[in-house]
């Protein structure tokens, strides 16, 4: 996943330069689709806007047959393009569908379908949102890749297409320009996961608070977590949270987190993993990764700077984490996402 948001990063950079339309999107929608998950695609591209207001994305809703499109709500909606828009993408989403008939009982694509898929230009990013991966995996897309679908649609997923490597237990994976995602609500963490790859977390972090969503939810989270939502009592791990968030340039221990929480490590330790689907030293990585790629968009302070202040310690210890998530090191981050600088 890190080497895709560097090739991608540089990619969509030298292409904004040689030409004057955003990264093009298309939506690939059939008769059963569900409107949140065509909605979301629509409002988080659609709300990716430059520092000068410029729109960098343009959508464009497709079906493999213009016309009336059925969705799994009680109103249909019509739609003008049809496959062409997909030749035309720079990257295609593919939504879920619970309509009937667009695999036959072996997994593979009506023939309407697998010609609308085989316009895709090669290279192209393409995306699925819930059990639109099986539309991938029926069109060859999956094979040999680590994917994921919903998790109530697993052990048929994995009947039909063995050749994919699937994984269950995660919000979404990138994998060689292809990409997938669980459920219909971590299609907004795909979608702002391909944004931040493009265009860096300042961006994808805009964009979140224009739709009012977390801004990141790293794609190795668990896609079912027992209890989402914390529990509001006392005993809950958020005031922990938030107290770390100030506290980020500082070493915290687990013991501290605890006790914030007023919980015993162990109690909070399970909690903690109960409200958020990871471990409290995973969230706190990413919670740093997220404040220095903050600093890198943002300021001038240099490298060693900013690894005080993201509680990394030593500029060695920031440029391992960032390497090792990103595949970049701090200056070649900073340079593409903000543009060389004399720091």
């Amino acid at each position: 996943m890190a080497n895709m948001c560097k090739d991608r990063a540089m990619a969509v950079r030298v292409r904004a330069g040689r030409h004057p339309r955003g990264h093009r999107v298309a939506v690939l929608v059939r008769d059963g689709v569900m409107p949140m998950e065509l909605g979301i695609v629509h409002q988080m591209f659609g709300a990716t806007r430059s520092a000068d207001d410029e729109q960098l994305y343009d959508v464009v809703t497709c079906t493999p047959t213009p016309g009336e499109v059925r969705t799994d709500a009680d109103f249909s909606i019509h739609v003008d393009d049809g496959p062409r828009a997909l030749a035309a993408a720079d990257t295609v989403i593919v939504p879920a569908s619970h309509a009937p008939g667009e695999t036959d009982s072996t997994g593979r694509l009506g023939a309407g379908l697998a010609d609308a898929l085989a316009r895709i230009r090669p290279g192209t990013r393409v995306a699925s949102i819930c059990t639109g991966a099986f539309v991938l995996a029926a069109a060859g897309l999956l094979d040999g890749r680590r994917a994921t679908t919903h998790w109530l649609s697993v052990d048929h997923f994995r009947y039909l297409y063995p050749a994919v490597d699937l994984d269950p237990a995660v919000l979404y994976t990138d994998d060689r320009n292809v990409l997938t995602s669980a459920g219909e609500a971590s299609g907004i963490d795909l979608c702002l996961h391909m944004i931040r790859c493009d265009h860096g977390a300042a961006v994808a972090n805009d964009v979140a608070r224009r739709t009012v969503v977390p801004p990141h939810r790293a794609g190795g989270q668990a896609q079912y977590i027992p209890r989402p939502i914390p529990d509001p009592s006392p005993s809950s791990t958020a005031t922990a949270r938030a107290w770390a968030l100030e506290h980020l340039d500082q070493p915290l221990s687990l013991r501290e987190l605890a006790t914030h929480a007023a919980l015993s490590v162990r109690t909070f330790t399970r909690r903690f993993r109960d409200e958020t689907g990871t471990t409290p030293g995973q969230w706190l990585t990413q919670q740093r990764l997220d404040r220095a790629r903050q600093l890198l968009e943002g300021t001038d302070l240099p490298i060693d700077r900013i690894a005080l202040e993201a509680g990394f310690g030593t500029a060695a210890s920031l440029r391992q984490h960032l390497h090792t998530t990103l595949g970049l090191s701090p200056s070649a981050y900073r340079n593409t996402f903000r543009g060389p600088t004399d720091t």
